[in-house]
């Protein structure tokens, strides 16, 4: 017992439990703990960007060969296409099969329109294929990191590390210096890392102090049913895709337990990047294929957001009794294909979202929307937690297709044998890639 309240599980485990004590007992004390899990998120996403960067031109000049990072990147755009398509089709099916919208009988003249006022706003930002293309782009090499914008990061790194590697021995002083600097960066996500329980309790008791444990009783179907449908895609989609693979969804699951909590007492998977990429090269996948498709993931690979973005889509339609014919339904899923890429990175991306997929199918009124606000913290818990699986479960996979881990050490961290402790893998080096 001892051993697992010194684990970082364990103490978020039980950061978990006190938040919803405290914000049960003391709901004003409660709300006043929201800064802990604010600071938390931020000290994250303060190193996300240049760590993001290194990884990734670290993982191109140790490849070697562009034409390799090339292939890796387009089965990843493949592969995300193709999963994130069967996850917006599957929150189609759910919604018709359980029609959980359906008795509602919600007149949207009598909807308040005025909590939606700060997120319509935003949803220029999301739609428009010219305009999102446009967006990865950034103004100024240091603009992305300014921004935090993980997307156009990625791409200026993609860019520096094709140029470093092109340089040859020249450029090598170089690619040494950023390697240290990215250990560095891994130093310091160690040190925050171990800040995460105060972040979960600070998130999870402002939560529960403010909404109730009772908050979920309103659209309780909604809520149960996007849990359900995640757990279902989770287990059956994903864990059959690993399968083929060679490799247990469970297994893996535990592997990822701590990054797992935080994010579930946080709601956001931004937090714990930086960890999750040293965790999979901890299985033997070179970086070079860790810090393509992690980082591209987080953009073009939300699953969950994706099962959620049709789901809530029909449930509006349902609730204010819009019929919705079988070409409307294509419309919903085409252009849910397009605004799910541009969630990653705006406020309020799930409200903002919808609302950019609702104004494309005119007969659901937008002001529905404000019948999914009252939950979307509670149902970004598996948003979160959903995407962030999707995205690892990828990386696996397609360094498996690429042959690009380590099968015989993979196995033998996801059974347990080597220590999983945060703090254990943070210190650890960083592998090459030659060696992974």
């Amino acid at each position: 017992m001892g051993r697992f309240f010194a684990s970082l599980f364990g103490q978020v485990v039980v950061a978990l439990a006190a938040g919803i004590v405290l914000g049960m007992v003391w709901p004003d004390f409660a709300v006043a703990l929201k800064p802990l899990g604010d600071v938390f998120i931020k000290l994250i996403k303060m190193v996300v960007a240049p760590l993001v960067f290194g990884v990734v031109v670290h993982g191109i000049v140790g490849a070697g060969d562009l034409r390799k990072v090339g292939r890796v990147g387009l089965k990843a755009l493949i592969y995300f296409e193709v999963v994130t398509t069967i996850a917006l089709a599957l929150g189609l099916v759910l919604a018709y099969l359980f029609a959980p919208g359906h008795g509602m009988n919600i007149d949207p003249a009598t909807l308040d329109a005025k909590s939606l006022a700060g997120y319509t706003e935003r949803v220029g930002q999301v739609t428009g294929t010219v305009d999102f293309l446009m967006k990865l782009v950034p103004t100024t090499f240091v603009d992305a990191f300014a921004k935090g914008d993980i997307l156009q990061v990625l791409i200026l790194a993609i860019l520096f590390g094709a140029g470093l590697s092109l340089l040859g021995e020249r450029g090598q002083p170089l690619a040494d210096g950023l390697e240290r600097i990215t250990e560095v960066l891994f130093k310091i996500v160690g040190f925050i890392v171990r800040l995460a329980p105060l972040g979960v309790l600070g998130a999870v008791a402002f939560t529960v102090g403010k909404y109730g444990i009772v908050s979920l009783k309103q659209l309780s179907m909604l809520v149960v049913l996007f849990y359900a449908g995640v757990a279902f895609f989770v287990l059956v989609v994903l864990g059959g895709i690993l399968r083929l693979a060679g490799f247990s969804i469970f297994k893996l699951l535990a592997y990822l337990r701590e990054e797992l909590t935080v994010v579930a007492g946080t709601a956001s998977s931004d937090c714990v990047l930086p960890q999750v990429m040293r965790k999979l090269e901890r299985l033997g996948i070179k970086d070079s294929t860790v810090g393509l498709v992690i980082p591209t993931g987080y953009s073009f690979n939300l699953d969950a957001f994706s099962l959620y973005l049709t789901l809530a889509t029909v449930f509006i339609a349902q609730a204010t009794n819009t019929d919705l014919s079988f070409g409307h339904l294509m419309l919903i899923l085409g252009i849910a294909l397009l605004t799910s890429k541009g969630a990653h990175g705006v406020p309020g991306s799930a409200i903002v979202v919808l609302a950019a997929t609702l104004s494309a199918v005119p007969e659901i009124p937008v002001i529905g929307l404000v019948l999914v606000l009252s939950v979307d913290w509670f149902v970004g818990i598996a948003r979160a937690l959903g995407n962030l699986i999707g995205n690892c479960v990828a990386t696996v996979v397609i360094a498996a297709w690429e042959g690009d881990i380590d099968r015989a050490q993979a196995r033998r961290i996801l059974d347990g044998e080597p220590a999983t402790d945060m703090a254990v893998i943070l210190d650890a080096p960083i592998p090459h890639p030659q060696s992974a």
